[in-house]
């Protein structure tokens, strides 16, 4: 066993001590209980993530509500929050449960770090045969689709250790901008339809709003950008410059291979230097928003609902909790959703994290096929039932309410890798009338539909959660479906997303050399060719040390 991480955890276990008194009655409450009542029902002690608002009903807990009613249910089985955090607090929670061995007996962890001090303390229960044994044959094409990537990083020795999350593939970054505003000044863009623009007409459409006001804020600005400019996942590529770096097929932060079997970090690519410089000539120009580098998020979704800009960068999905604003401050704000085509006539683009977080169950529990069960029960069966209201009823009501999905049992998502396309095309056939909305089978993509057919039913009148859904679906989703099918994507796999010793002592100052660096760059105060002093500094800082440590992890088949 390998002690030196676990004496770590303990000195965060100590900050765990600290949290509230509800949290130790919650692990006294279930640590009293027996493996089993006096009915036969089994017990599963669990480490639960919670939200802040979870919007469940008046009455129901994170240990009573419907999800954990069905499982007593269908599963004999009756959940008892063992601990219960939201954030940080359910990761020290988790630091606290590995570093006195006490863990739940079952419980979420969001690190592959964190599953591999597990696995090396011998704290986890060897999930490969319940797996093979219990997995549904639709759970088993789930992790098909990803080549089998996520059960490998859950995987240690050729033991499956754990059951992981999906992210699937969801690029590219897109550029949403005031379709109103176009129409109002008469802007035309993409003739054919293909949903591609080029860097020159976004400039110029940027230019335009800023010298035109179509907002009438009497303050435009130009494109607002977060002040880290990159994301390294598809998930947070809100405000950054993803998709200009993508036009020069560069991608920050994450870890590629260059071509000739090294790798690199894509912040110090030479095509990151360029798109830098394209941010910089645009800073120059007014096309960036000149207080760049000092705006918070809500600041610049101030600028957005104030009609001071209509040009903003983000994922598939932003109209749902981000764009939303805009249209509750006005009623005529639409946008539209644009690629930018890169110097190779592709849409560049790069491969998610195909994992998650991870389930693990507690060594030496008695029912480790139980996690496999309710995979099978909430992943499988609720999702793909046909009559979501007459099945699951509980559920059904919760989908109207839009109760948080943490209060489902494993707080994650296992959906396969094509899966916004193939909820695009259920969406699409109803709202076309070629299929039935009765015959989606999935309660959530039902609702969709119905709120995209009452959108573009009365667009004027829609409320914000249809225009929203017609937004993100038949605009994001629609223009990743356009690409895919005229094979318009370049896609590059990034080759680690885990984390080494430096980068647990280095990173947070790298991150912060690079973030300076490039508002520095992008503002002006320093030249683009200050970029190849921020890449020597960077590889001195301790950025070699983590290519070498990523080489020597990957060569050992971690």
């Amino acid at each position: 066993m390998k002690y030196r991480s676990l004496l770590k955890r303990m000195g965060i276990a100590l900050m765990a001590s600290t949290l509230t008194v509800s949290l130790a009655a919650c692990v006294e409450s279930s640590s009293s209980e027996d493996s089993s009542t006096k009915d036969g029902t089994t017990i599963i002690k669990m480490g639960r993530v919670t939200a802040a608002n979870p919007k469940l009903p008046e009455g129901d807990t994170y240990e009573d509500n419907a999800y954990t009613r069905l499982v007593k249910e269908k599963l004999n089985v009756k959940i008892v929050d063992q601990f219960e955090a939201e954030g940080e607090d359910y990761n020290r929670q988790v630091a606290l449960a590995i570093a006195s061995g006490e863990l739940p007996d079952m419980m979420r962890v969001d690190s592959k770090e964190e599953l591999k001090e597990l696995v090396e303390n011998d704290l986890i229960a060897d999930l490969t045969e319940v797996y093979d044994k219990n997995a549904s044959d639709y759970i088993k094409g789930v992790y098909d689709t990803y080549d089998g990537r996520n059960l490998a990083d859950a995987t240690f020795d050729g033991h499956l250790m754990a059951i992981p999350a999906t992210i699937g593939n969801s690029a590219p970054n897109i550029v949403w901008i005031r379709k109103d505003w176009m129409d109002k000044l008469g802007i035309k863009l993409d003739s054919d339809g293909d949903t591609q623009i080029t860097l020159d007409e976004l400039e110029k459409t940027a230019k335009t709003f800023v010298e035109k006001d179509p907002g009438n804020s009497g303050n435009p600005v130009g494109i607002p950008f977060a002040t880290w400019l990159n994301a390294s996942d598809y998930g947070g590529s809100g405000l950054t410059m993803s998709s200009i770096a993508a036009v020069f097929n560069a991608h920050p932060k994450f870890w590629l291979d260059n071509g000739n079997g090294d790798i690199i970090y894509g912040s110090t690519t030479d095509s990151t230097k360029k798109a830098l410089g394209v941010m910089a000539d645009w800073f120059d120009k007014g096309i960036v928003d000149p207080q760049f580098g000092t705006r918070t998020w809500d600041d610049i979704m101030a600028l957005l609902t104030k009609g001071q800009t209509g040009i903003v960068t983000g994922p598939w999905h932003i109209p749902d909790w981000g764009l939303s604003t805009v249209k509750g401050m006005d009623k005529n704000a639409e946008f539209t959703a644009y690629s930018i085509k890169g110097e190779n006539e592709k849409v560049n683009v790069v491969h998610n994290n195909p994992t998650g977080q991870f389930i693990v169950v507690r060594k030496d529990y008695d029912h480790p096929e139980l996690a496999i069960k309710i995979l099978n029960l909430f992943y499988d069966e609720i999702i793909n039932t046909k009559d979501l209201k007459t099945e699951y009823p509980e559920i059904s009501k919760y989908s109207e309410l839009a109760v948080d999905g943490s209060t489902r049992p494993f707080n994650i998502e296992v959906y396969n890798a094509n899966n916004v396309l193939e909820e695009y095309a259920y969406i699409k056939s109803a709202v076309d009338g070629k299929t039935s909305i009765d015959d989606i089978p999935k309660a959530g993509l039902k609702i969709d539909a119905q709120s995209v057919k009452a959108y573009e039913k009365d667009p004027a009148n829609a409320d914000t959660s249809a225009w929203s859904k017609y937004h993100s679906r038949m605009l994001g989703m629609g223009m990743i479906n356009t690409l895919s099918e005229e094979d318009a994507f370049n896609w590059t796999t990034p080759v680690f997303f885990g984390t080494t010793k430096t980068m647990e002592k280095k990173w947070a100052n790298l991150g912060k050399l690079e973030e300076e660096s490039f508002i520095k760059i992008v503002t002006g105060n320093k030249p683009l060719d200050y970029f190849d002093t921020y890449v020597s500094n960077w590889k001195k800082q301790g950025g070699d040390e983590i290519i070498s440590e990523i080489k020597e992890e990957l060569e050992n088949g971690q």
